[in-house]
């Protein structure tokens, strides 16, 4: 019997740069009225060498986005912060919900809106504050060997992005999607800088 295990993946949200306004009239609306908060950026890659040694075949990406949809259709594409060993998303952690998925050549991108919970409030003060950020995929599935690389299996099945503090792949800062008529928030050179710094510290 094949062992399944949880896969977790880190990656930026829009690296190192600014965000195309990915925002609709109605976000914006919210931004301006409800002070809301949208994340955007890529979320995973397919047929790519990532930093843990992981490979995600296309098809198998493909077949997932499409599942996700559905959870994003009813309003259950669920997040938290920080980065559970759990296989399933605790209601009361959830700190943000995937508002929109889609593909942009390899890369899977995605928009987060904050929630008002608890946990979203603090990720909200956290991006504010400007925290480095990054996100992360949760799925379960089985990887083989491949030519010295874990290629992941079709059993693979994606369960939510969460957001967390330790991205593990270089520039994993999140930007912070606002409209185009208010000033538009993102880490800087020096929120990098300090970054790396720490990283060789803990090294």
């Amino acid at each position: 019997m094949t062992t399944k295990f949880l896969l977790r993946e880190f990656f930026s949200l829009c690296d190192g740069g600014l965000c195309q306004d990915f925002l609709t009239e109605n976000e914006k609306l919210e931004i301006k009225t409800n002070a809301s908060m949208y994340l955007t950026g890529v979320a995973q890659r397919a047929d790519h060498l990532n930093g843990n040694g992981r490979v995600y075949p296309h098809n198998v990406l493909t077949r997932e986005v499409e599942n996700y949809q559905k959870l994003i259709d009813e309003n259950r594409s669920l997040g938290e912060c920080d980065h559970p060993d759990d296989t399933v998303i605790n209601l009361k952690n959830a700190s943000h919900m995937v508002k929109k998925i889609w593909w942009n050549g390899k890369d899977v991108m995605v928009k987060l809106k904050i929630l008002s919970t608890p946990s979203g409030q603090i990720l909200k003060a956290l991006v504010n504050d400007g925290v480095s950020i990054g996100l992360s995929s949760r799925g379960l599935g089985s990887v083989r060997n491949e030519q010295g690389k874990l290629l992941v299996e079709d059993d693979f099945q994606l369960i939510c992005f969460d957001v967390v503090a330790e991205p593990s792949t270089k520039g994993a800062f999140m930007h912070l999607q606002e409209s185009k008529d208010r000033n538009v928030k993102h880490f800087t050179k020096a929120d990098k800088i300090n970054r790396a710094l720490n990283n060789i510290l803990k090294g």
